[in-house]
C-alpha cells in the first residue's frame, strides 16, 4: 500500500545592505573563500522559557497579521511564520532605537524575549522516524575590509540560532552558487535556489533560515479511497482531480468554519484543514481572522466522528515580502537614511539597512512510499464520543490549512488552496 507524505520547505532571505555616502568606492577583489566564522565564536547556554503562553500569543497574532499581507491576488498562498521570525529575530539583535522598537512592536514581544522564545520553542519540536522538522540559519557576511561587524551581534545569534557564518565576496558569482548550494542541502534538494540574479550592489550581509518538513499521515488512505472529483476553483472553474477520503475523529468548528485535525506519524504534528462556511467566501473569512480566533479554533478541537476528504495537491510560493513587513510595522529598518542597525556592525562608506527580504516554500501532499502506522487508541478512544450522524468536511473549494505542532498547536506553517496544482 502506499503512504501519504507531506512535504513543507521554504526558506527565507534578508538582504543586508547599505546606502553609500559620497563617491562610490572601487569593489573588492573577487575571490571565493567562504571562511566559517563559527570557528572562532562558542555558543554560550542560554536558559528556556518556563512559559511559552505569551510567546505562542504573540506567535498567533504575527502569523495572522503576515498571512493577511499575503493575501493579493487570490491565488495559493503558503507561508512560514516561524522561518520569517527566525530570520528577523537574528535581524533585530542589531537595531536600536526607532528600528528596534518597531520591531519589537511587530513580534509583540521584546527583541531579547523573541531570542528567549524561539530558542525554547524549537527545542521543544519532537524528531522521530516517521516526521522531520529541520530548521538552519545562516549568516554571510562580505569580506571588505571596510565593513566591521559587532561581535556581540555575532555571539548573540550565535547563543540563540546557532547559524552558520561565512565571510564571502559579494562580487563573486560563486558566493551566489554556494548560497543557493546551502538552501539546497537545507531543504533536502527541494528548494533549488532563493537567489536568481545578481546581488544589489553594496550587499554586506545576508540572514537566511531554511526550515523542512517531512511526515507520514498516521492513518493512510488506502488505494480504493483515492478517486477523481470535482474541486470548485475561486476562479469558477470546475476542476476534476485526485481527492483522498477518509475519516477522522478530531472536528474543528466556530461559527464561521468547520474543519478537521489529521494528525502524522507520532500524532506530534496534524494537518489542520478549515473550510469557510458555504455561504462565506474564503478571503472574507480570512479578513475577520484573528490571532485569537485561530488559538481559540485550534484548541477547541472535539473527538467527533468527520468523514473528509483532501485534494493531492503541491505547489511552490515565492514572494518578496518587503512591503508586506513595512505595512506590519517594520519601516525605518528598510529606510537608508534613518534605519538604526549599528549593532550589527559598521561600513566606513555609509548607513546600514535592509534591502529586501524575500520568502519562499514549497508543499506537496501526494501518495509515496509504504503504509504508516496507525494510532489507533486515539480513534477508538473518540469512538466514545461519536454524534448519531458524523460530520462531513469535504475540501472540494477554497481552503485554509495549516501544519501545526500539537503540543502547542503552533502553526509553523499556514497556507491556502484556491485551486488544485500538482
Amino acid at each position: 500500500m502506499k503512504k501519504i507524505i507531506s512535504v513543507l520547505l521554504c526558506i527565507t532571505l534578508i538582504l543586508v545592505s547599505f546606502s553609500a555616502c559620497g563617491e562610490n568606492p572601487s569593489p573588492t577583489p573577487s575571490k571565493v573563500n567562504a571562511k566559517n566564522l563559527m570557528s572562532d565564536i562558542s555558543p554560550k547556554s542560554v536558559e528556556k522559557s518556563d512559559d511559552l503562553i505569551e510567546g505562542n500569543n504573540a506567535f498567533y497574532d504575527f502569523t495572522v497579521s503576515f498571512f493577511k499581507e499575503n493575501q493579493v491576488n487570490g491565488d495559493n498562498v503558503l507561508i512560514s511564520p516561524l522561518s520569517v521570525l527566525c530570520a528577523l529575530s537574528m535581524t533585530a539583535n542589531g537595531a536600536e532605537n526607532d528600528t528596534l522598537k518597531e520591531m519589537e512592536e511587530t513580534f509583540g514581544l521584546s527583541a531579547s524575549e523573541m531570542n528567549k522564545y524561539l530558542y525554547s520553542y524549537i527545542s521543544s519540536l519532537e524528531q522521530g522516524e516517521k516526521f522531520s522538522l529541520k530548521l538552519a540559519n545562516s549568516l554571510w557576511i562580505t569580506n571588505d575590509e571596510a565593513f566591521k561587524v559587532n561581535n556581540d551581534f555575532l555571539q548573540i545569534n550565535a547563543d540563540y540560532h546557532s547559524p552558520q557564518m561565512y565571510s564571502v565576496d559579494f562580487n563573486s558569482a560563486d558566493t551566489v552558487k554556494d548560497m543557493n548550494n546551502w538552501v539546497k542541502k537545507n531543504t533536502d534538494g527541494m528548494i533549488p535556489s532563493i537567489i536568481d540574479e545578481p546581488l544589489p550592489d553594496y550587499t554586506l550581509m545576508c540572514l537566511m533560515n531554511a526550515l523542512a518538513f517531512e511526515a507520514e499521515w498516521a492513518n493512510v488512505y488506502e488505494e480504493y479511497a483515492v478517486h477523481k472529483d470535482t474541486f470548485y476553483a475561486r476562479n469558477g472553474e470546475s476542476q476534476n482531480v485526485d481527492f483522498m477520503y477518509g475519516e477522522e475523529y478530531n472536528y474543528l468548528c466556530d461559527s464561521d468554519s468547520t474543519g478537521f485535525l489529521k494528525y502524522y506519524a507520532g500524532a506530534k504534528y496534524a494537518f489542520a484543514a478549515v473550510l469557510p462556511n458555504e455561504n462565506i467566501k474564503l478571503e472574507d473569512y480570512i479578513k475577520n481572522l484573528t490571532g485569537d480566533k485561530i488559538a481559540k479554533l485550534l484548541n477547541s478541537v472535539k473527538s467527533e466522528k468527520v468523514i473528509t476528504s483532501i485534494p493531492k495537491f503541491e505547489y511552490d510560493y515565492t514572494a518578496d515580502i518587503t512591503e508586506m513587513l513595512q505595512n506590519m510595522g517594520i519601516k525605518t529598518a528598510f529606510d537608508s537614511n534613518n534605519a538604526e542597525l549599528t549593532g550589527i556592525g559598521t561600513w566606513e562608506n555609509g548607513n546600514l539597512y535592509i534591502g529586501k527580504v524575500l520568502h519562499k516554500t514549497y508543499i506537496s501532499v501526494a501518495e509515496k512510499g509504504t503504509k504508516a502506522g496507525a494510532v489507533t487508541a486515539e480513534i477508538l478512544n473518540g469512538a466514545t464520543a461519536m454524534p448519531e450522524k458524523p460530520h462531513e468536511v469535504y475540501l472540494d473549494r477554497p481552503f485554509m490549512y495549516m501544519i501545526i505542532d500539537c503540543e502547542n498547536n503552533i502553526p509553523f506553517f499556514i497556507g491556502t488552496v484556491t485551486s488544485v496544482e500538482g
